[in-house]
């Protein structure tokens, strides 16, 4: 899967679980190309989520949420997500 895929698949996922104002996901993997953990074929993603609905609970609810959605991109193809939401 490319990059371009997995951002795709991990926006149509999260608006069809989650009351979404805004996404953005920037792929950050290149910041990790040398580090011992890298994997091929593995990414590292950004999300920037506005969404009320997510805003109401607190950091670990939201997140937890967020990573049961995402569960087989997070086993097969996601190394690292961070999670920034307004």
């Amino acid at each position: 899967m490319d990059i371009n895929e997995l951002i795709a698949i991990v926006k149509k996922k999260l608006k069809e679980k989650i009351s979404i104002q805004s996404i953005r996901i920037e792929d950050k993997s290149f910041l990790h190309k040398n580090h011992a953990g890298n994997q091929e074929g593995k990414f590292h993603l950004k999300i920037h989520l506005e969404s009320n609905e997510l805003k109401k609970m607190n950091r670990i609810e939201s997140s937890k949420k967020i990573y049961k959605i995402l569960d087989e991109e997070l086993k097969m193809f996601i190394h690292s997500i961070q999670i920034l939401i307004s």
